[in-house]
């Protein structure tokens, strides 16, 4: 399974960049920026802290995914 997110489209919404986003949620913008491209998982609290400030609910930023296996 893999967390994914909708931030970019919600910050492009909000016409935000990934430093005001970062600075509303207490992280840095490399921290948002990771977030964006899936290579880095947010705690819950930050995840939350997130969909609170859109105000949404946690499933309508992040979701899961299933992750294709890939045979050797």
């Amino acid at each position: 399974m893999e967390l994914r997110n909708n931030l970019r489209e919600l910050r492009a919404r909000h016409k935000m960049t990934q430093e005001e986003l970062a600075d509303k949620v207490g992280v840095t913008r490399q921290t948002i920026i990771s977030i964006e491209k899936g290579e880095y998982t947010p705690s819950a609290l930050l995840a939350l802290k997130i969909a609170v400030f859109f105000g949404l609910l946690f499933e309508k930023v992040f979701y899961i995914i299933e992750k294709e296996e890939k045979n050797g």
